[in-house]
């Protein structure tokens, strides 16, 4: 096999493992919650099944962008060079106001939020089943929370979303 495709096959793998395992533990974590805890809404904050919501809608963004369902991504300047995900990490704001269309409703149940999770993340892995090397590698976008990234890293970028997410969830959900 082509070096170039075995190495986007690995990257490709490594993105789908580790998005499916991160939406699987808030999953896990809502099946847990009854529904009342699920969907109880803290003061000045989002309930476990709106964080939830919020997740999926994200993830489905996400999605487009990776599959080019979406537009976004564009090519990406001569001499571009990765940055770690680690260093992006490291420049996203602890604390961040989400778009409008990614604001929940005011209830949301826990039985509705896990099958938008389940429904998000089937979109994410058909996504990353039909990115390319050439997409994933020479197209990317630039956004004020992670400046100028490669759309493999939109990958990255969905996991660590939902990692930040599961947390609060956690939260939560402790009594």
């Amino acid at each position: 096999m082509d070096p170039k495709q075995s190495a986007h096959l690995a990257r490709v793998g490594h993105l789908r493992a580790a998005f499916a395992e991160a939406n699987e533990r808030l999953v896990a974590r809502l099946r847990g919650a009854t529904g009342e805890a699920a969907s109880r809404v803290p003061a000045g904050g989002w309930s476990a099944a709106q964080i939830a919501w919020h997740v999926s809608a994200v993830n489905n963004r996400f999605a487009g962008l990776i599959s080019g369902d979406q537009p976004g991504p564009v090519a990406l300047p001569d001499g571009f060079v990765e940055r770690t995900w680690d260093e992006v990490l490291a420049g996203i704001p602890s604390k961040l106001q989400a778009p409008s269309s990614a604001t929940p409703p005011p209830a949301v149940s826990r039985d509705e939020a896990i099958s938008m999770l389940e429904e998000s993340g089937m979109r994410m892995a058909r996504a990353f089943d039909r990115l390319t090397p050439e997409r994933g590698g020479r197209m990317g976008i630039t956004h004020a929370i992670t400046g100028t990234i490669s759309v493999y890293q939109v990958g990255d970028w969905a996991t660590a979303h939902i990692s930040r997410h599961n947390r609060q969830a956690k939260q939560v959900l402790q009594p």
